[in-house]
């Protein structure tokens, strides 16, 4: 079964949105990954809730809403109600991350938890029957267009084995630096969802782009 696709917004021309979203919507994209900044959690800003508002509008594709930012919990009902249909929230920024798994879900959305490069997927052994979707950080949140850090291989064949061992039916995602290159090593170790951002939008046919990481 080939990857689910989720082109990253954070690197589409924001000056002219709406043709970046009716553009995704013509192509073979799964999910229209949205990331959300606060420059508190993650060294830079992006966009809130009117953005996402905006995106959803014009969408024709689940929002996949990843919430870089600390006490996320705060938020979880407003970017529900903004449109987002998966609501990934990070590891690192949740203390009681089983109570807003369940908040996420009582709101009718899918569960995900994002974990950046240095945290272990072991972390996630307690929780991960409730888990929609893992996003596995392969860069630093927070920038673009950085360089993929090449330890998610073996990350992404581990957090495989957890999963199958729980007899979960979580999904795995890869986020950051993400490539022609490196997606079929990825989804050969378990990757289920590919985001890619500066890759599908820095190339000169987006929508040709997309076609060929889906027909990995």
């Amino acid at each position: 079964m080939p990857a689910k696709i989720a082109p990253s917004i954070l690197a589409s021309d924001f000056a002219n949105l709406q043709k970046e979203v009716e553009m995704l919507n013509e192509s073979q994209a799964d999910y229209i990954h949205v990331d959300i900044m606060d420059g508190v959690f993650v060294p830079n800003i992006s966009f809130g809730i009117p953005v996402t508002e905006a995106i959803a509008k014009h969408a024709k594709k689940p929002l996949d809403v990843h919430l870089m930012i600390v006490d996320p919990d705060r938020y979880l009902e407003a970017f529900r109600n903004a449109g987002a249909e998966i609501i990934s929230v990070h590891y690192e920024a949740c203390t009681h991350l089983h109570r807003t798994l369940q908040g996420i879900k009582q709101l009718g959305a899918q569960a995900g938890v994002a974990i950046n490069p240095h945290t272990s997927v072991d972390l996630l052994e307690d929780v991960i029957q409730d888990i929609d979707l893992v996003c596995v950080m392969s860069v630093n949140p927070g920038f673009g267009g950085q360089k993929f850090i090449e330890n998610t291989y073996q990350k992404v064949e581990r957090l495989k084995k957890l999963i199958v061992s729980k007899g979960a039916k979580t999904q795995i995602e890869i986020d950051g630096g993400v490539n022609l290159q490196n997606a079929p090593k990825l989804i050969e170790a378990g990757a289920d969802v590919l985001v890619a951002g500066s890759f599908v939008f820095s190339s000169k046919n987006p929508i040709l782009t997309i076609e060929g990481l889906k027909n990995l």
